[in-house]
């Protein structure tokens, strides 16, 4: 049974300004919102930040907003923005993000979040805006800096050619090889110079134009391609 004050939050996802608005005509609102988590109508994400209960929800609430919501600034990148491409085929449960704070994970109720620390310089490119039903909008990377996120990340892995970055781009991160020939490389070049990443440059020289992309899918032919 729906509650009606919840009735009046028109999203899933809200701070605690808004619940106390919603409850501002009880004697006593503080005790009133006890009562709503208590009995599961309402869920506090972390401090200050709150879903509707199942039994109140309009529409399944969004881990993505969630995300750009629990820790800022920052926006959903990585494993979790790869797999929301379809570039790799492993299922993501924890949702992770970059940031240009201190790296946290938060555990919650609702999943576990990660947030990445970069570069400011790095943070302001290959940003898109994706737009809910409801008119709720969340930050993701493009592909290309999901992707350029991922490698400059993976400090560990000793790539000095563009074989050995193909292979690490197939074998350890499992990208979808036809999903490379989607890149933009003039975007990636972007990305590495405001990263300062050898690493993402040499993907941009990687990624092949239209006419040589039967060349890339080649096993052996990198060099050439």
């Amino acid at each position: 049974m729906k509650t009606p004050l919840l009735s009046t939050i028109p999203y899933e996802e809200f701070d605690y300004q808004t619940l106390l608005d919603a409850v501002k005509g009880y004697s006593q609102p503080r005790q009133k919102i006890s009562r709503l988590l208590a009995h599961g109508e309402i869920v506090r994400v972390k401090k200050g930040l709150y879903l509707k209960g199942n039994s109140q929800r309009r529409r399944p609430f969004s881990r993505e907003l969630l995300a750009n919501l629990i820790y800022g600034p920052s926006y959903i990148s990585l494993e979790y923005a790869l797999q929301h491409y379809g570039l790799t085929p492993e299922r993501v449960v924890v949702v992770s993000s970059v940031t240009t704070g201190r790296s946290r994970v938060f555990n919650t109720p609702v999943g576990t979040f990660s947030y990445k620390m970069i570069p400011m310089m790095a943070f302001g490119t290959g940003m898109d805006r994706v737009e809910l039903e409801d008119g709720c909008r969340y930050l993701i990377a493009t592909r290309e800096k999901a992707v350029a996120d991922v490698l400059v990340a993976d400090r560990g892995a000793g790539i000095t050619s563009q074989k050995e970055l193909y292979i690490h781009l197939l074998e350890d991160m499992r990208i979808d090889p036809n999903g490379l020939l989607d890149l933009d490389p003039a975007i990636l070049e972007e990305i590495g110079t405001k990263y300062r990443s050898r690493r993402v440059k040499m993907l941009a020289d990687l990624v092949p134009s239209s006419d040589r992309k039967e060349k890339f899918l080649e096993s052996g032919n990198f060099e050439n391609a």
